[in-house]
């Protein structure tokens, strides 16, 4: 542990009134209570809306503790920090409000975990910050929800599976989204839109969001040609159209960060892309077409002042999102196919059993923070780690025996 075990809490829930925040404490509140072994609180800047938080969450919730601290006030988030070993931030877009809490955990060695999924503002916090986490002790995980646990952890499973059925890891890896269910909320659609409008107000940007190395450490780059998925394109492997993957831009880069930090595991030609399946047949490739198509309209719509407006009027705002009933009833499954180098195949899965975006993102960021608070050795040095790379299979554990999540082999040939 970072801190000291002496601090006040475990872990600090920050922007607790949040759409994903209210959706994770009461996770945690239903998860660990407020009388347990576990030692957490709720922050937010409005004491308000943070008691009507805690009157809804049930019996007991009475002794959550609250914590008064606003991202413009860098002493109120310097004096939550200094009261506890881990902050989970649920506070976006994290591009505009983001970088004084990262500010304020490294300064004291605070562990931190989020659920951003703008590459672009990962970037700047490693180039910003990651001297100073690494001198104070501090771990920095960004990226602990659908965005990218998923694929992060996917990954690392299937390459352990890998050594110990061929001795070897997989050099080619492809993830395919085979079904996913659920909604959008406003949160994910502002940060979406705010990427929009940082590339079109500086080109240079564009170009490092099409790298997939951009948050690696300097010097890693794969020697292989990485695969990019444009446009519709059938897939031999799963005899089925796919189309490209909204998520696979921040997704890619973290497997790519999380390969480095582990000394490049997965090999230094390790190649990775993610896509939807679409379907067979006609209907398949069309609904490919289709949502290449939508997904490129609404980017450019977002970049263009004129029609920004009639996208933001149509999306959810931020606050919004899917209900308790879709949140429970939504799901995923994701497929993994990985070669060897000598062409030997594995084919994986991972499965959520909640809405992906928001009732399993608000499991996976929890478990993450009790990670980073209870399950990582208290040498493990400061920087900014990513999931796979810092909390592995302690992670992997508690993402199948509390989150919902399964990891399966599905095939080897």
């Amino acid at each position: 542990m970072t801190k000291s075990a002496e601090s006040t809490y475990d872990l600090v829930v920050f922007g607790a009134t949040s759409f994903v925040g209210q959706i994770l404490t009461q996770y945690l509140f239903d998860s660990y209570g407020v009388t347990g072994e576990v030692k957490w609180a709720i922050a937010g800047r409005s004491e308000s809306k943070l008691s009507t938080l805690k009157s809804g969450l049930g019996t007991g919730a009475d002794g959550l503790p609250v914590i008064l601290a606003d991202s413009t006030n860098d002493a109120s988030l310097k004096t939550m920090c200094e009261q506890t070993r881990v902050v989970i931030s649920t506070v976006g877009p994290y591009a505009l409000y983001g970088e004084p809490l990262v500010k304020a955990c490294v300064e004291t060695g605070t562990d931190y975990c989020d659920l951003t999924g703008e590459v672009q503002w990962i970037r700047r916090m490693v180039d910003r910050y990651e001297d100073q986490a690494k001198a104070s002790g501090a771990r920095i995980v960004h990226c602990c929800g659908f965005d990218s646990i998923p694929s992060d952890m996917g990954v690392w499973f299937l390459q352990q599976q890998s050594e110990k059925t061929f001795g070897e890891t997989c050099q080619d890896v492809r993830m395919r989204v085979k079904v996913a269910k659920g909604g959008l909320s406003g949160g994910t659609v502002a940060s979406m839109i705010n990427i929009a409008k940082e590339v079109a107000a500086d080109p240079k940007l564009r170009k490092e969001l099409a790298n997939p190395f951009s948050i690696s450490p300097a010097g890693h780059r794969s020697k292989a040609r990485q695969p990019s998925l444009k446009g519709a394109e059938f897939d031999k492997t799963f005899k089925t159209w796919l189309a490209p993957f909204v998520m696979g831009a921040i997704n890619t880069r973290v497997v790519h960060r999380s390969n480095a930090l582990q000394g490049a595991r997965y090999g230094t030609e390790f190649t990775y892309d993610e896509a939807i399946m679409t379907g067979a047949g006609t209907k398949g490739r069309l609904t490919a077409y289709g949502v290449t198509a939508a997904l490129a309209g609404f980017l450019t719509a977002s970049a263009i002042k004129p029609t920004r407006w009639l996208v933001e009027k149509f999306v959810p705002q931020p606050g919004e999102g899917p209900s308790p009933e879709a949140q429970k009833t939504g799901f995923y499954d994701i497929r993994f196919v990985g070669r060897t180098q000598d062409g030997k195949t594995m084919i994986t899965k991972v499965t959520g059993d909640a809405d992906p975006g928001y009732g399993s993102t608000s499991k996976m960021l929890g478990q993450a923070g009790m990670c980073l608070a209870f399950d990582v050795p208290a040498d493990q040095p400061g920087g900014f780690l990513t999931p796979a790379s810092v909390l592995s299979d302690k992670l992997l554990e508690r993402l199948t025996n509390k989150a919902g999540l399964s990891f399966e082999v599905v095939e080897t040939r």
